[in-house]
């Protein structure tokens, strides 16, 4: 695991960081660490293309968005169930991944609240511990953030392989950018 370092976002919202009503998991300003935003990618970069999700964070990092302390980034892996502590006291929770959804490989899906948690009755993924199944347990300890969100990407191959295909790899920019756009919504309601 590991999160940002990176700069204050500039033109963020006020934030309660800034008005000291805390971050949410404290009543201190943000003195606990924790991001009121986590994005959280999931899969095993060792079945090919379900390792998008981690893909897609390492792009969003190297291109350095200055969200600050607002936003923790995450590769949880294959790691599913033993992610919930990662949750307590988030406001919002983007989820990076691989989803079969049953279009054309490289398709770019964003799903949201409700039709995030539908899409769990079939496999969508190639790991345990899908986004649906992490909100579901979520819910039963409380602990759901408000916002979620998943930016998935559909694979062409899932099984035993380092790299991606073309198609997913074609897709990673269109996916990195729809989950910037979607953090930055989520900055604009979640920190305030």
């Amino acid at each position: 695991m590991w999160t940002s370092g990176l700069a204050e976002f500039p033109g963020a919202p006020v934030s309660e960081l800034e008005t000291g009503r805390g971050c949410g998991r404290c009543s201190l300003p943000c003195a606990c660490g924790t991001a009121p935003v986590l994005l959280l990618a999931l899969g095993n970069p060792l079945m090919a293309d379900d390792g998008a999700g981690q893909e897609i964070l390492a792009r969003i990092a190297s291109e350095g968005p200055a969200w600050g302390e607002h936003v923790e980034f995450v590769d949880g892996g294959t790691q599913g169930l033993a992610l919930l502590g990662s949750f307590e006291k988030r406001k919002a929770v983007v989820f990076l991944d691989a989803v079969r959804l049953g279009d054309e490989a490289g398709a770019v899906h964003l799903l949201r609240g409700e039709e995030l948690l539908r899409m769990g009755g079939r496999a969508t993924t190639a790991h345990e511990g899908s986004a649906p199944d992490i909100l579901r347990a979520l819910e039963l300890l409380g602990e759901r953030p408000t916002e979620v969100a998943l930016i998935g990407i559909e694979p062409e191959n899932i099984r035993t392989e380092i790299g991606l295909s073309r198609a997913v790899q074609d897709s990673i920019g269109l996916a990195a950018g729809l989950a910037r756009m979607t953090v930055n919504r989520l900055l604009s309601q979640a920190v305030r």
